[in-house]
Parts: structure tokens; C-alpha cells; sequence
């Protein structure tokens, strides 16, 4: 930032003329000129300064501040108009500090990343009240060095990536690009002179000459090349950049021509000047001067001097003198309605000014009071009507100076030539009210006690002249009151008083009675209040008949108020029943009024209800009506039940009940209740009814369930049921069967008594004959309703041929322990009772072994303590006439097994002994599972295990303590358990120290390679339409298989509905929510280097689809027709 120039410097510098360039020296003009005062707000200017482009750049102004009252206004300018204030941002900065200690105001400009068209002329202007200083500076915007050095063949190559930059010197995409290239022997050519010294049209063919191809970046790179301003061959001295004057000075324009015989022409605002008296040409030796006379403000313009084809152009800036007050205003003191001038003198003819009023401007509009007039340099301020609120302070502002006076407006005395007068007037006839006042202009307000009163329809407010006058079109009471006159402006005001009067009224209209007759409900508080009225206030009567209601009564009284009359009962009772009469007086007039009063109550309580008949959650309940309805009908009844043990009631109906009839519901079985009623009226419920006597509702049960009959001789008939769905609380006492032949309606009982069993048979029937049979449920509440079988049933025994259904346990070997208790029941059907016979092993079974009991469904085999003989196939044949079934069941008696035969010690080496032995000659009837060895010391002899469940018939025992001698012995052991003894080696083992040496065998390598196999097939399956389906097979294989599922030999691809899972060689496949459409033939096929297998199984899905829901699903009509085809075929078969 250039530093700005000292105090000391500035203070001795020599006067000079104020412009924004470089000033004229005095002594060079001919005769003195005009000087503009020297800065009279400025302690510090800003001073001219150079930056580089890019660069940042700050001027500082510094104002001082002891004389000024507030902040200075400070304005910074480029040019001549251009404001910088809305200018500001990243670019341009305005600051402003304020040093408390120096008081000096620091104004600060700063310029930020400067361009070259930043560069110029600027000013800065400082304003306080009529002081103004202003100051020019000069910005330099220079480009930095180093671009010629630049080779403008590369940097100009247009760009291949698009970039918003292509054309400017991009030095990083220099260095990004940059590559090793031979130095070429070949002179550089220098290609800025040559477009330098080329004219603008030879451009275009230069760059392509040299390989340029950005030629628009080059444009603009030429633009920025500062050109070398040329030394003016015209003028020796140019004009200064502006020049400023004093409104109604004079100044000089000087130039120095270089050759004196040069034709010069002066311009104002490009227009040319001619000599007058105003502009007025001068010369001197080589200079030429233009004076202009009495500047004024259309003087503040651009001017210019052309000298052959040379110009030169400056500005001159005008500063406008402020305008002074000569004569002042004076203060003014007048009353209303009278004319008030204000008169001001200033220094300058038509100046501009303004009127203020209280600080505010005066509005001077065509329809305002206020008129503003100016006579050469005399301004006035005329009010013709002054009113009071015209009163106040009044000032005029010029811009030089300004004066103030205050005016202040009085009222004239006010005089009283009639006076208000006090009135008395009836109800709804017309009032005037009247009065007369002087000055007569003076308006006035009217207030009845105390409140403002606003002319409407009725009230009429009228001014003529000094007679103000009140007009009431009809009176009211609220009329009434004192009533003043208050003229604006004055503290006298003038009253009266005005009195309506009314004669007494009964207003019985706005209560609503029918008849005048008013109900109350008895044993409440009755308060009737009657609106009277009348002016004065009457007097008030109360009478029942002939008998005067005092208002000192104790339950009986009467109360007057201003408005309104009462009277009070406290506990209504019936005999308050009757006609009473209201009486009013007042010296206006008399009236009377006529009401009858009305006490009603609550209805009787009712007698207690009956309950007639009962049900199984209801019950139907009836009564009797109250025998007083309290003086209003009977709108129904409330009705409440309870249980007998609660004390809690429920009401049972929320809406009334009309009748005197009722059923309750949806009460608990079995449970007693309880049920009362209350009786309503308009006036309100009534008390309980005593509780009816208790009841318990009861209900039949429901029919029997599922009668089938269960065996059918040739005179008799076995049925069976299975008990009612509901019995509720009754319970079930038992079960009557009955039977009707088939054409009767004669039903007879079969059973004298009830039964509790759930199977009955009907003896002593006719064979050949055909029946019903029905059974009823019953219980205390009676019978249920029967149910019947749904056909006659055919006396006559039927064969059904025999059928052993063999439990699931027994299909597999049935294993027992030696001396368990063996205990089989094998069911079977067949009619009539079959025979039973049992086989072991083909040879019949002793009784004395074996105890088997037969009955009508089932053989029992009994075997108490069972013994290893009693193993064997057992053979069981059931037969019923020339029908036959058989069936096969393998028991088998285990016992524990022997111990094994011979233990040998094989071989002893380092710390291990081989052992060998043979399996037991006993195996205790069950396969051998493993075997149990263990070693004792042959100096402790205690024997301990070595390994249990071992499985082969050879061993090597390891980890043998060396120098001690050990016996081996080896229990055998099946499902039973272990065998009570051991077989031990003869010999002893010596674990004894020598040298190791390991026996190395030869292993062969197994194979694994397996074609696949599968150990476990698919099973033919059902499956129910709309549950999941798995079919589950193994395979092994090694390597793994691939295993593809095909359905009717066609593969399964990706269908969503099915699914397939492989896991250890376990093959599954899950068919989704399966319809019929998905039966079939299911393979699975498992593939693999060294083969392939499949197996397959068959799938059929019950419970199928209509045609329509195939169609939906989206099956093909050949698919649908063959599915109904099947369909009807296997309904056929079943």
C-alpha cells in the first residue's frame, strides 16, 4: 500500500488547485484563479498507488473528530458517478474504525485479487452538515513479467479435454505434459514481435504459420499486453484528469500546444464550444485557456480540447455553495380561526427549502391547510383557519442553515345565553334538551351520566349557529339521568336532569308458561321470579286466594327487586297446588297477574315381579303398575338383576320398557337370580320393587353325537354315541334309548332305566325286521332332542371277515430280558366272533408256559417270567368260517452272555502287549456289542480297565509300566450288559527295558472310488393337496454325485414349487402346497465317473381341485382333462 504523505510535508507544501490529477502551479497562469479552501475534514488522504494483477491494494482516509457532533459521511467513487458502496465484495471491501483515545474516524478501501480494468481514477468525498471535503487518487494496474519468455506455440494449442481455461497459459498443464525433447539446433523465432508489429488483419495467417490453433486465447492475450502509450506530438502539456469549482466561480482550462499554429476546438460534452461571454478563449504564447464564468450546476460536464487529430478530455466537477438563512422566523401568538403568516429570507433566489412542523414536514398539497409561497428570496408559510391544532413549533431547513419559532393558538371566551333546564317526561314521548353559546363556530359534545352519547336513528345532536340542540324521538327509561353539554375546547360545561316515568307492568310474556301454570317437582326449592316494571319502583302484593304471602314467611315468602318480583318455596308439597295472584301499584297506575302452580312426584314403588318361566339363559318376567303415578303418566320401566349370593344389581335395559312384560337374557346356567323394576315418569325414577323370588335358569342339553351302530345279531342291535356337545349346569343324569319299526310311529323305550354308558344293545328283536333307533340326552331340565339314526337298520347278522392288526412295536423283534414279565395284546376284527389259534414256531404252545386268553377283539399272550426257550416265531391265525388272516410275531429272550473262551498274550514290545481271545460260546441270545479289558499288577493283583466297548477280538495295550509284570483279563458284553466273569491270560506279561525297535507295516491305500448306490429307496407316498410333501432317499457315492429329481421321467428344472436338498449323501425333495396335478411318477438319479443309479416311487395327492380352480392356477386344458379323467377313475375304484 503507498504510504500517504506527512503531516509536516503537507502542511509546507505550496497551494495548489484541487484536482485529480496533477496541479497547476500559480505561478505558470497568467493572473491568480480561484482556489478552492483547502481540506477542511481530512487529516489523511488517500494517495495514489500501483499493484500487480492478482494483487491486494488498501487506501486510507482519516477524518478527525473533536468538532463534529456525530460520524462524518464518507463516499468513495470511481470515475466520476460510479459509487463503490454497492460494489462491495470479494473483490472490494469498505471499513470503518473509530479510535476513542485519538478520536479519529479511519475510513478504509480495500482492493482484493486486482484486475486491470480496476484501473482508473477514484475519489473519496466526506460530508458533515455544510462542511465537505473530497479528495482524488489514482489506481495502476500493472501485468506481471515473464509472459514473453512464454513459448506461444505451445501454450496456444487449443486444448482436447473441453476446459473453460482452453487458450489461457496453463503452466501446470505445461509441466503435467512435459516430455524430453532434443534440443534443436534450428533459431527461435520470436512470434510476439511478429504479431506486435502485423496489422490485426495478418493475425490469423501468422498463427497457422506457426502452428497456433487457439486463436481466440490468443486475442485475448494480446489484449492484455500493455501498449506503449505514444508521446504526444500536439500537446505539450495535456489538460488535468478533472477539475472542481464553487457554484457561480470561475475556471481555467490550460493547454500547451507544441506548435502554436495548430486549429484548437473546445468540446463540452462532445458539443463544441463557441466564445461568449460564459466561455471565453484566451491565448498565451503556447497555451491556449478556456474560462468559464459564473459556473453553474449544467456546467458540471466532460470537456475536451482536439488539436489537429489529437485529444485531450477532462472533467469538471461543480460544487453547489449551501444556502443560508438571512432572516429568521418569528414566534407567533393568535387565536383560533384567525390567519397566521410565517416569513423567512435567504441568501439565493428560489433556493429550495422545507417547513417542518414539531419535526415533521409540513404536507403542502393542494388540499392541505398549509400553504407555501416564495417571493424572490423571501419563503412564507400561510394557515388562513387556525385552529388548536395548529399550535406547536415551526421550523425552516435550507441547506446551509435553519430557523425555528413557535406558534401557539388560544380559544376565545366562551358566554352562556341560555342555560340546560331539568325535565320530567313519560315513557315514549319525545325530549328536547336546549342550550345557547357564543362564539357560535364552537362545537360541543353531549354526555348522560358521564357517558358520551352518539347520534343514531332515535337521537338526534344538532349545531346552528350558538343553539345546540338534544332530541330524544320516544323516550326509554335509560333516558334517565344527568345530562351535560361540553363545548370543545373549554373546561364549562353545561347540565340538567331528566326523569322518565312508567306506570307498573307484569311481564309474564318471556317466561315461557303454558297457561300460565308452572310445575315443579315436589320436595324441591321452587323460586319463581317475575320481570316487573314502572318508574318509580312499584309496590309489590302476593296472594293465594284470599291470603296475603308475607315476605317475612319461613317456607313460604316473597322478595321484590327493582326489576323483578319472587316467590320462594322452600320443600314443595302437594297442598301448594292452587292459583296465586301478583299485584302492583305505583302513583302512575296499577296492574295484576294471574299464576297457577302445579307440584308433581315421582311414581309409587312398584309391587315385586313374578317369574313364570324359566330357560336355559333367560327367563320371562311380569308385574303390576304403581297404583299412584305422582301426577304424570308412566313413560316405562327400568329393570335390574343381581345373583343371589351378590348385593351388586345390574341394570339389564337402558331404553324404557312400555309394557309390564319382560324377558331377560343372557344370564349364567346354573346360577340363582334375583330381579327387581323401578318405575318412570317425567318427573324421575321411582324407589325399587322388592326382589322377585329366587330363580335358576336351566337348560336341556344338546343331542347326542355320532350314533353309529356297532354290531348288528340276528335278534339283536348294538349302538353307540358319544355324549352332547353342551350340558350345561344341569348335568347329565343318563341316556333313554328308543326304536320304532320301520312304517310305525310308535316309539319304545329299550332301557326301564336311564344309562350312563355311552353303548347300548337292544335284545328281543325279530331277525329280518327293519328299525329306527333315536337317544335322548337327560337331565333335570328333561330331555334333549333325540338323535336318530339316519336309516332303518336290518335285523340280520352281517360276516365281516377276519383282520389281526398287529401293533407297530410288534411288526419289529420284540425283546425281553430273562425274567421279565411278557405281556401282548393283539387286536383283531371279524363277525361273527372269530376263532383264535396260536403257533410257535409250528409246534402248538403249552398252556403250561405260555397263557393265552382270546376275547370278541382281541389274543392276549401272557408269559409271567420269561425264559431264553420261550424265543421263537409265534404264528396267529384268526377265522371266521372259511375266512382266514394270519399274522407272525418274533420274541426274543435275552440273558447276559459268557466271557470269551481264551485270552492269549500275542507278543510284548517296549511298553505295549498284544492281546488276542475268542468270542463266548454263549452270546446270551443277542449279538455281541463289544468287550471290556482290563490289567492288574501282579504284586497288587487290583484290576483295572483299560478300555470298554471294544468291538474286535485283538488288542494292543500301550503306556505299560517298564520292570512290573501284568495280568490282562476281558469281560464280553451284549445289549444285556457285561458278562459275570472274565477269562484271564495264564501267563503273565514282563514289561522289560531294552532297546526300541519299531516293526514297520505295510499298508495298502484304500478305495474309496464308489459307483453311487442308493442305501436307502423312495417309498410310495400320499400326500394331501395344499400340505407340503417331502420325498427322502441316501445315496453313497464317491466322488459326490450329481442328483437330478425328474417327475414321469421329465426333469425338474427351477419350478418355484419345488424344492431340493442334498445333505451327507440324504436326498430330498419338497413339493409345495401339492395339488392332484402333482401326482405321478417321481425318479431320482444320482451320476457319477464310475456309473449312475436311480430309484422312483409313486405319488398320489387326495383332496383335489374343481375344473374351475385348475383353470385359474393356469394348468393347460390337456393337463385338466387328463387330471378329471383319473379323477372319476379312482373315485370308481374306491
Amino acid at each position: 500500500m503507498p504510504e500517504p504523505p506527512k503531516k509536516d510535508e503537507t502542511a509546507t507544501a505550496q497551494p495548489q488547485v484541487w484536482s485529480l490529477g496533477e496541479s497547476q502551479p500559480p505561478e505558470e497562469l497568467e493572473k491568480p484563479i480561484e482556489t478552492p479552501p483547502l481540506s477542511t475534514l481530512l487529516i489523511e488522504k488517500p494517495v495514489s498507488g500501483m499493484v500487480s494483477v492478482g494483487g491486494d491494494i488498501t487506501f486510507v482516509a482519516k477524518v478527525e473528530a473533536k468538532d463534529l457532533l456525530r460520524k462524518p459521511t464518507v463516499k468513495w467513487f470511481k470515475g466520476k458517478w460510479m459509487d463503490l458502496a454497492s460494489k462491495t465484495g470479494k473483490h472490494l471491501q469498505l471499513k470503518e474504525t473509530f479510535d476513542r483515545n485519538t478520536k479519529i474516524h479511519t475510513f478504509e478501501m480495500q482492493i482484493i485479487k486486482a484486475k486491470e480494468n480496476y484501473a482508473g481514477n477514484y475519489r473519496c468525498e466526506v460530508s458533515y452538515k455544510d462542511k465537505f471535503d473530497s479528495c482524488s487518487f489514482d489506481l495502476e494496474v500493472k501485468e506481471t513479467g515473464g509472459s514473453q519468455s512464454i513459448d506461444i506455440r505451445s501454450a496456444f494449442k487449443r486444448s482436447t479435454e473441453g476446459q473453460d481455461d482452453a487458450g489461457e497459459l496453463d503452466f501446470s498443464a505445461l509441466l503435467k505434459h512435459r516430455e524430453y525433447k532434443p534440443q534443436d539446433d534450428t533459431p527461435e523465432v520470436d512470434v510476439w514481435e511478429i504479431l506486435k508489429n502485423a496489422r490485426p488483419d495478418e493475425y490469423e495467417k501468422i498463427a497457422f504459420m506457426y502452428g497456433i490453433t487457439d486463436l481466440r486465447g490468443l486475442l485475448r492475450r494480446m489484449k492484455k499486453i500493455p501498449k506503449e502509450e505514444k508521446k504526444s506530438e500536439a500537446f505539450a502539456k495535456k489538460l488535468e484528469p478533472a477539475y472542481q469549482v464553487d457554484k457561480g466561480g470561475k475556471i481555467r482550462l490550460v493547454v500547451d500546444l507544441t506548435d502554436p499554429t495548430v486549429d484548437l476546438k473546445w468540446y463540452k460534452n462532445g458539443q463544441e464550444i463557441r466564445p461568449s461571454p460564459k466561455y471565453i478563449f484566451e491565448h498565451k504564447g503556447t497555451q491556449r485557456i478556456l474560462v468559464i464564468n459564473n459556473c453553474g450546476m449544467n456546467d458540471d460536464a466532460a470537456y475536451s480540447v482536439a488539436a489537429g487529430d489529437e485529444k485531450c478530455s477532462t472533467e469538471l466537477f461543480v460544487k453547489e455553495l449551501p444556502v443560508k438563512i438571512v432572516k429568521g422566523l418569528e414566534p407567533v401568538a393568535t387565536t383560533v380561526n384567525e390567519r397566521i403568516e410565517l416569513e423567512c429570507e435567504v441568501t439565493e433566489e428560489g433556493a429550495p427549502v422545507k417547513w417542518m412542523k414539531n419535526g415533521v414536514e409540513v404536507p403542502t398539497g393542494v388540499r392541505s391547510r398549509y400553504r407555501v409561497k416564495c417571493e424572490g428570496t423571501k419563503h412564507f408559510l400561510v394557515i388562513d383557519d387556525a385552529s388548536l391544532e395548529d399550535t406547536g413549533t415551526y421550523s425552516i431547513m435550507a441547506s446551509g442553515g435553519s430557523s425555528e419559532a413557535r406558534v401557539k393558538v388560544d380559544l376565545k371566551p366562551l358566554k352562556i345565553h341560555q342555560d340546560l333546564e331539568d325535565t320530567k317526561v313519560m315513557l315514549g314521548k319525545p325530549l328536547k334538551l336546549r342550550c345557547e353559546i357564543s362564539p357560535g363556530n364552537v362545537a360541543g359534545r353531549w354526555y348522560r351520566n358521564g357517558q358520551l352519547i352518539q347520534e343514531n336513528d332515535r337521537i338526534t345532536i344538532t349545531h346552528k349557529h350558538k343553539v345546540h340542540e338534544l332530541s330524544i324521538e320516544s323516550t326509554s327509561l335509560h333516558d334517565s339521568g344527568d345530562y351535560t353539554f361540553v363545548p370543545d375546547g373549554y373546561s364549562q360545561s353545561l347540565s340538567a336532569k331528566v326523569h322518565v316515568i312508567d306506570p307498573p307492568k307484569v311481564h309474564l310474556e318471556g317466561l315461557n308458561f303454558v297457561d300460565n301454570t308452572v310445575t315443579v317437582v315436589a320436595g324441591n326449592k321452587l323460586r319463581l321470579e317475575i320481570p316487573i316494571s314502572g318508574e318509580p319502583a312499584p309496590k309489590v302484593v302476593w296472594m293465594k286466594g284470599e291470603r296475603v304471602i308475607l315476605e317475612s314467611g319461613n317456607r313460604v315468602r316473597a322478595e321484590t327487586y327493582v326489576d323483578q318480583t319472587s316467590l320462594t318455596i322452600d320443600i314443595t308439597e302437594r297442598e301448594d297446588t292452587g292459583n296465586y295472584k301478583l299485584v302492583l301499584q305505583n302513583e302512575a297506575g296499577e296492574a295484576s297477574a294471574h299464576i297457577k302452580l302445579k307440584v308433581v312426584d315421582i311414581p309409587d314403588t312398584p309391587e315385586a315381579p313374578l317369574v313364570p318361566v324359566i330357560g336355559g339363559d333367560w327367563c320371562t318376567m311380569t308385574w303390576e303398575a304403581p297404583k299412584y303415578d305422582g301426577g304424570s303418566p308412566i313413560l316405562g320401566y327400568y329393570i335390574e338383576r343381581k345373583k343371589k349370593q351378590s348385593s351388586r344389581w345390574m341394570r339389564i335395559n337402558f331404553d324404557l320398557i312400555k309394557e309390564t312384560t319382560y324377558e331377560p337374557k343372557k344370564m349364567i346356567e346354573g346360577v340363582p337370580y334375583e330381579v327387581r323394576l323401578f318405575a318412570v315418569n317425567a318427573i324421575g325414577v321411582s324407589k325399587p320393587s322388592e326382589p322377585s323370588k329366587p330363580f335358576t335358569p336351566l337348560a336341556v342339553t344338546s343331542e347326542p353325537t355320532m350314533l353309529v351302530v356297532d354290531d348288528v345279531t340276528d335278534t339283536s342291535v348294538t349302538i353307540k354315541w358319544r355324549p352332547p356337545e353342551t350340558i350345561g349346569a344341569a348335568g347329565l343324569d343318563g341316556y333313554l334309548v328308543e326304536y320304532c319299526l320301520e312304517g310305525s310311529d310308535e316309539w319304545v323305550p329299550a332301557n326301564t332305566e336311564l344309562i350312563d354308558k355311552t353303548r347300548y344293545t337292544i335284545t328281543g328283536m325279530k331277525p329280518d325286521t327293519k328299525v329306527f333307533i333315536r337317544v335322548k340326552a337327560i337331565n333335570a331340565a328333561g330331555a334333549s332332542a333325540p338323535r336318530t339314526t339316519q336309516h332303518a337298520i336290518l335285523v340280520k347278522e352281517v360276516i365281516e371277515p377276519p383282520k389281526i392288526r398287529v401293533p407297530r412295536h410288534l411288526k419289529q423283534t420284540y425283546t425281553r430280558r430273562v425274567g421279565e414279565t411278557v405281556n401282548l395284546v393283539v387286536p383283531f376284527m371279524g363277525k361273527p366272533r372269530p376263532k383264535v389259534s396260536w403257533l410257535k414256531d409250528g409246534q402248538p404252545i403249552d398252556p403250561a408256559h405260555v397263557s393265552i386268553r382270546n376275547t370278541d377283539c382281541d389274543s392276549i399272550i401272557f408269559i409271567r417270567k420269561a425264559e431264553r426257550s420261550h424265543s421263537g416265531k409265534y404264528q396267529m391265525k384268526v377265522q371266521v368260517e372259511n375266512h382266514v388272516d394270519s399274522a407272525e410275531i418274533d420274541i426274543q429272550i435275552i440273558d447276559l452272555p459268557g466271557p470269551p473262551q481264551i485270552v492269549t498274550i500275542e507278543d510284548v514290545w517296549g511298553e505295549n502287549v498284544s492281546l488276542s481271545w475268542t468270542a463266548p460260546r454263549d452270546n446270551g441270545n443277542a449279538a455281541i456289542t463289544g468287550y471290556t479289558i482290563q490289567k492288574a499288577d501282579k504284586k497288587t493283583m487290583e484290576w483295572y480297565t483299560c478300555i470298554e466297548h471294544y468291538h474286535r477280538t485283538s488288542i494292543a495295550i500301550t503306556e505299560l509300566v517298564v520292570g512290573n509284570e501284568y495280568y490282562f483279563r476281558v469281560y464280553s458284553e451284549n445289549m444285556c450288559g457285561l458278562s459275570e466273569s472274565a477269562t484271564q491270560t495264564r501267563k503273565s506279561a514282563l514289561i522289560v527295558k531294552e532297546d526300541m525297535k519299531m516293526k514297520i507295516f505295510e499298508f495298502n491305500d484304500h478305495d474309496f472310488n464308489e459307483a453311487p448306490k442308493f442305501t436307502q429307496p423312495l417309498i410310495n407316498t400320499f400326500g394331501i393337496a395344499g400340505y407340503n410333501t417331502t420325498l427322502n432317499c441316501s445315496v453313497r457315492a464317491h466322488p459326490k454325485p450329481k442328483v437330478t429329481w425328474m417327475k414321469n421321467k421329465i426333469i425338474i428344472g427351477d419350478d418355484p414349487r419345488y424344492r431340493m436338498f442334498s445333505n451327507q449323501g440324504v436326498c430330498t425333495l419338497e413339493i409345495r402346497k401339492p395339488s392332484p396335478y402333482d401326482g405321478g411318477m417321481y425318479t431320482c438319479r444320482a451320476i457319477n465317473d464310475l456309473g449312475e443309479a436311480q430309484v422312483e416311487c409313486k405319488l398320489e395327492v387326495k383332496g383335489g381341485f374343481t375344473f374351475y380352480e385348475l383353470m385359474q392356477r393356469g394348468v393347460p386344458l390337456h393337463l385338466i382333462d387328463k387330471y378329471m379323467t383319473e379323477t372319476k377313475v379312482v373315485e370308481q375304484d374306491e
